[in-house]
Order: C-alpha cells, then sequence, then structure tokens
C-alpha cells in the first residue's frame, strides 16, 4: 500500500506547490509594495498606508461574495483512485476524508501542516509566506493564504479551522501552544496520522475522535413512546426556541441515549454531549448548531456551571429529575417523565430490531426481557454475526445465545451465577407439585400481557412474580429454581447471604439494593435460598438492634414489591417467614419428602447412563428406604467413590449400601440392617458396609 499512497501525496503536494508558488509571488508583490529600505525599520509610510488600505478594501467587500465552487480532483488523482480500487484497497487520504467527513480544502491543510514532516525546506517558505522568519511552523494564517485566495473562501476555511472545525474536533490537526489571535494558531498533526498519510499502517476509525458526539446507531430500535407526541412537540418547541431547556425523567442509565437522539431528531439538530463541564461544551455546540446532551444523575448544581448563563438547547436527563432552580429561573424549562416499556413497546421494540421473528416469539420475548434500545442493538449484532459465522443458519436461531451473551455474567461477590442445566425430566416431585412448577415458568410469561395490556397492574401493588418453596432440605426446592429458570430460558442469580448480610447498619440494604439491581439489569431469577435469616418474623423491639432488623424486614418487603422480576425464596420452615412476606407470594409450594414410587425414579435418576452399575444393585429394596433426593444423590455419590476406591470394575449393591449407610450418618439417623432385608449383612454393626 506504501506506493499508491505515497503517489498519492505527491500528487496532491504538486497541487499544494502551485498554491505555495501563488501565495510567494502574492507575498512577494505586497513585500514590493510595502518596503522602503530607508523608513519602513522606522515608520510606515503614506504610500504603505494607501496600500494596506487597499487591501483590506478588497477584502472587505469580497467578505459578502459567493464562495468559489468545489475544485476537482485532477485525471492523475483519478487514475491512482481506479488503479487502488482494482485491488480492493482506498488511498489512506481518501480513506480519512470519508471517514470524518473532510473537504477537498481540509484535506489540503491537513497536508500543508504534515509538509514540514517531509522536509524542513517548508518551514522557511512557510515563515517568508507570513513575512516573520519566527513563525515556520504551519498556522491558520498561512492555511488560508494558501489555499483560499476569495475573502468568502478564507472566511470559510477560517471556520473549519476552528475549535469547532472537524479536524480540530476530531483531532486530526491539534493547536500547538498559545497565540495572540485565532489567525497566528500554529497547528501540529494528531497522532498517527502522518504514518497513515504515508501507508505506515494503522486504524482510521483511532485517528480521531470527538468525545461529544453523539451519533444515531445503525441500528435503530424504534420505542413507540420516543416516538409520541408530547416527545414531538417537545422537539419542535425547541428547534422554534419556545423551550432551550427540556427535561427527560425515569430513564434507567442504558435508555437515557435513545431518549436524548430522539429528542434531537424530533427537533432536527444534531445531539452532543457534555464532555469538559464547562464554557468549551457550550461553544461547540453552538457553533454546530447541536443540542447538548447533560446527563444528570448524581450530579450536583454548582455556582461555576455555565449552563444557566448560555443559550444553547440543553437536553437533561436523569432517573430522577435534577432541577437547578437558577437553570430554571434563567432558561425556558419544560420536562417530560418517561414511563418505562410496557408490554406493547417492548413488542415493538423486538420487532424492529428482528423483524423476521414470529409473532408468538415476539410476544415472548417481550414478556421476559425489559431491554433498553442499547441491550437490543447489541443483541441484533451479537445473533447477526452468530448467524453469518455459522454458515447460513437463520439469524432466528441465533437470538437466544445473543441475548444470554449481551445480558449473563454480570457476577459479583454477593451472588452466584447458575446456569440452568436441568429440565423437567430430571425434576422427580408428586404431580401436584409438578404442576405448580410449570405454572411459575407460564405465569411469569403471561404476566405482562395481563397486567398492562389486559389492565390488572392498576389492580395490585406487586409487579412481577415471587414464588417460594417450602419443605425439609434436600427434597427438591433449590432444584426446582433452577428448573423453572431453565424453562424461561433465564440464568439463575443466588444470593450469598454471607455477603449480604452485615453487622453495620444500612449495609445490608444497600447490598440488597445492589443485588436486585443487579438482577434487574441481567434479567435474572434471583434466588435466595435458606431465606430465613433474611425474611424472618419481625419481632418486639426491646433492644437498639430489634429495630434495626425491623427496619431491614421493611426495606425487603418494599423491594421485593417493586421487583417486576422473578424471585424465588426457599425455606425449611414455612413457620419461620414473616407472614408480610408470604401473603406478597403469588405460589406458595411446599416440598414433601418423596414417595416409594419417587425413590425408585429417584435412583434410577442417581446413576449416570455412563456409570458402570453391577446387576445386583436392588433397586426394588433401595427404594424403600426413607431418603431425599438429594439424600438419594449423595449416596448414589459416595458408592461410585467406593466402588473406585476398591478398584472395583462395576458399583455393586456393597458400595451402594455403603453410600446409603454414610448418608444416613451425616444426616444424624439410625439406619436399621431390617431396612435392607436381605442385603442386611452387607451393613456392620458399626454402621459400616463390607467391601
Amino acid at each position: 500500500m506504501n506506493g499508491p499512497a505515497v503517489e498519492h501525496l505527491r500528487v496532491r503536494l504538486a497541487e499544494l506547490h502551485h498554491a505555495l508558488r501563488g501565495a510567494v509571488a502574492r507575498q512577494a508583490e505586497a513585500a514590493a509594495v510595502l518596503t522602503r529600505p530607508d523608513l519602513t525599520p522606522f515608520c510606515v509610510t503614506d504610500e504603505q498606508v494607501d496600500a494596506l488600505l487597499d487591501r483590506v478594501d478588497a477584502f472587505a467587500e469580497g467578505m459578502t461574495g459567493p464562495p468559489s465552487p468545489a475544485r476537482q480532483a485532477p485525471e492523475s488523482e483519478q487514475h491512482l483512485r481506479r488503479l487502488a480500487a482494482a485491488r480492493g484497497v482506498t488511498l489512506p487520504l481518501d480513506a480519512l476524508a470519508t471517514r470524518y467527513g473532510l473537504s477537498r480544502d481540509e484535506q489540503d491543510a491537513l497536508l500543508l501542516v504534515a509538509a514540514p514532516e517531509l522536509d524542513p525546506g517548508y518551514e522557511r517558505v512557510y515563515a517568508y509566506i507570513v513575512d516573520n522568519l519566527n513563525r515556520r511552523a504551519p498556522c491558520v494564517e498561512l492555511l488560508v493564504t494558501v489555499i483560499a485566495e476569495a475573502p468568502a473562501d478564507r472566511l470559510a476555511l477560517r471556520r473549519a479551522l476552528g475549535a469547532a472545525g472537524r479536524l480540530r474536533r476530531y483531532g486530526l490537526v491539534r493547536a500547538a501552544g498559545d497565540a495572540p489571535t485565532e489567525l497566528a494558531r500554529e497547528l501540529a498533526l494528531g497522532g498517527g496520522v502522518f504514518e497513515y498519510l504515508l501507508g505506515w499502517g494503522g486504524d482510521v476509525g483511532i485517528l480521531g475522535h470527538d468525545p461529544g458526539e453523539v451519533t444515531r446507531p445503525e441500528r435503530w430500535v424504534a420505542s413507540p413512546f420516543l416516538e409520541a407526541d408530547r416527545l414531538t412537540a417537545l422537539g419542535r418547541a425547541l428547534a422554534d426556541g419556545d423551550v432551550d431547556v427540556v427535561g427527560l425523567w425515569g430513564c434507567p442509565a442504558d435508555s437515557q441515549l435513545d431518549a436524548a437522539q430522539a429528542l434531537a431528531a424530533a427537533a432536527g439538530r444534531p445531539l452532543r454531549r457534555v464532555t469538559t463541564g464547562d464554557a468549551d461544551d457550550l461553544r461547540t455546540a453552538a457553533a454546530l448548531n447541536a443540542i447538548l446532551w447533560l446527563p444528570t444523575d448524581g450530579r450536583e448544581d454548582r455556582a461555576d456551571e455555565p449552563w444557566a448563563s448560555s443559550g444553547v438547547p440543553l437536553c437533561l436527563t436523569g432517573a430522577t429529575p435534577w432541577r437547578p432552580p437558577r437553570l430554571l429561573a434563567a432558561r425556558t424549562y419544560a420536562e417530560l417523565t418517561i414511563p418505562p416499556p410496557g408490554f406493547p413497546e417492548r413488542r415493538a421494540m423486538w420487532s424492529s430490531a428482528f423483524p423476521v421473528l414470529g409473532e408468538d416469539v415476539l410476544a415472548d420475548l417481550a414478556a421476559r426481557y425489559r431491554m433498553s434500545g442499547g441491550e437490543l442493538r447489541a443483541v441484533a449484532a451479537v445473533a447477526d454475526t452468530g448467524a453469518r459465522l455459522s454458515g447460513g443458519h437463520p439469524v432466528t436461531d441465533h437470538v437466544e445465545p445473543a441475548i444470554a451473551t449481551v445480558t449473563r455474567g454480570r457476577s459479583s461477590g454477593a451472588v452466584q451465577s447458575i446456569i440452568p442445566r436441568r429440565g423437567l425430566a430430571d425434576l422427580v416431585l408428586p404431580d401436584a407439585q409438578l404442576a405448580q412448577i410449570e405454572e411459575i415458568a407460564s405465569a411469569f410469561r403471561a404476566w405482562p400481557r395481563i397486567a398492562e395490556a389486559w389492565g390488572f397492574a392498576r389492580k395490585t401493588t406487586t409487579g412481577g412474580v415471587k414464588a417460594m418453596f417450602t419443605g425439609e432440605p434436600g427434597t427438591g426446592k433449590t432444584m426446582s429454581a433452577e428448573v423453572v429458570t431453565g424453562i424461561l430460558g433465564l440464568e439463575l442469580l443466588k444470593v450469598d447471604l454471607a455477603q449480604v448480610v452485615s453487622k453495620w447498619v444500612g449495609e445490608t440494604e444497600k447490598n440488597m439494593e445492589a443485588v436486585f439491581r443487579q438482577a434487574e439489569d441481567s434479567h435474572a431469577v434471583l434466588l435466595f435460598d435458606e431465606a430465613d435469616a433474611l425474611f424472618g418474623k419481625r419481632g418486639e423491639v426491646k433492644q437498639g438492634t430489634d429495630r434495626y432488623a425491623n427496619l431491614e424486614v421493611g426495606y425487603l418487603l418494599q423491594r421485593l414489591e417493586a421487583s417486576d422480576g422473578l424471585i424465588i425464596l426457599t425455606s425449611n420452615l414455612k413457620e419461620n417467614i414473616d407472614p408480610a412476606f408470604t401473603r406478597r407470594f403469588h405460589f406458595v409450594v411446599h416440598f414433601p419428602r418423596p414417595s416409594v414410587a419417587e425413590r425408585r425414579r429417584l435412583w434410577h435418576l442417581a446413576f449416570p447412563p455412563e456409570a458402570p452399575l453391577a446387576p445386583d444393585v436392588d433397586v426394588d429394596v433401595l427404594c424403600r428406604l426413607d431418603m431425599t433426593g438429594a439424600g438419594i444423590t449423595a449416596a448414589a455419590r459416595t458408592a461410585a467413590l467406593a466402588a473406585a476406591d476398591a478398584g472395583s470394575a462395576a458399583i455393586g449393591m456393597r458400595h451402594v449400601v455403603r453410600g446409603v449407610s454414610r448418608q444416613f450418618q451425616r444426616e444424624a439417623r439410625l439406619f436399621r440392617p431390617a431396612e435392607l432385608g436381605r442385603y442386611a449383612e452387607l451393613l456392620t454393626d458399626n454402621g459400616s458396609a463390607h467391601a
């Protein structure tokens, strides 16, 4: 690529050399008129003043003239482009101009700034043109003198070379040092630009960056509310000057960009983000006729902030309103509270992101996931990539994996992320409990529709679905939570109570808020295993700590109601849970100890198909033992370890009896030999089986 790149620079520099010669000739002509060797060092003569006045008169007269037509590339340059295109490449200067929208004059300015890097002889030429040997670096005065002859063209180029122009705004050219006037401002290349122009490599996308620029994403996800009449009217009022500050409240952080962009689109203006927080942001926005976007969450009103004294249109966004009296008193202000998208809006957003999906699939996704426009764009991009890499599989096959990629894995020390791997076939429960487990998953899918489309949300203070599983240890409560999560295709976040509960006042509530927020951001099911410690009964206040413990319970009651997700609590004793929590649960499922028929199935499931099970393992006898599912699984694992330790080729009945015996010991239960029938001889008096 070096050859075409350097040849392209040679062609463009040859054109600029012609302009340099013209600038030198004009300077020589001006110097001949203005120079009097006998007087110039001491004074300005009458003749010189007249000549200078003629020059500035001519410039002032031409300021209002039409700009010159855009210059066309010479045939030699077009030939180079055709050669590069035949090789499937783009000339570096062309790639730079396309990426950052540079005009031909701006490209010439960039090359004049780069020229002294090629040959220091340019510096003395530059000094001659500006008539000052101490100013050898390229400056604004030099660039407008060489590139633009007509006054209107010079003014246009002056604007393009200003701080809000593309070259300096993107950092392709930077201001070097201080200058008494903007015309005398010296300029230097941004990092990596010179090497890129010569074809020495680099990424055109990272050569320049405007931190305040906000562009509309290629994958725009249409939200019906953001296109509503009220927001459109505010945008028009902003464009007409009827208001100059608009507050958009109620947006979570990842939805505020979409709201600000929708307002700017309605106003027909570009959008810029606050970066420095000072007057530079306002000056740049004013120069670009842009709306300045100010996210306000966590921001305090400071007297030194310039927002109140400016007339630049402002868009304020935040989860909660930010209304400094000083700002509202000085500006014309209007606001709009944006509610979270309901089921119809979410369905429309999913349809916008994935128009190929069927109506039933869209409804299911809208019910399970409350995603912002940014998250949906990420899901669509990941799904498209997966479809391309899979060699022809439709994008619909990659939606669920893409959702998992975007939403999951945001774990912290307070929760354990569990990816469900077991399904209904692995769950052994009585028919009534099994039906309730399936009903919980169905209810979570159906709730958004009946709450929003059917109006039931107005009849209840609780959102989402809450379920409580009670029963003895090992009866399948935690596993059922995993199964429900797997049916929904979500992630399960299991709360680590040791990381959440704190002895310090207020810390438990703070930790719990982070847990709830993480589950909502990850669109995950939240599991409180052994929930008695957090959701226990409130008691009479007899000492100071009782009051704070009751405050924790009160906070949990409020937070449980506010959550729109699926929350599952497990408890060994339902009686230990505060009744105020119990009445907030939509489902309370009691898990009994398994019956003989269920234990038979549990024993069959306890040994994987690959396990070498000996023919003498008598499941009919084993299923008569009163054991829970967790106990049976643990006994089978112990039996396998015993068989491997003994060097046995198969897991025999004697190994299973040993596993059962060990499990009874762990549960502090007496294991009577009579329970084994004809296998009683495998059990010794001390509770261990023969090897």
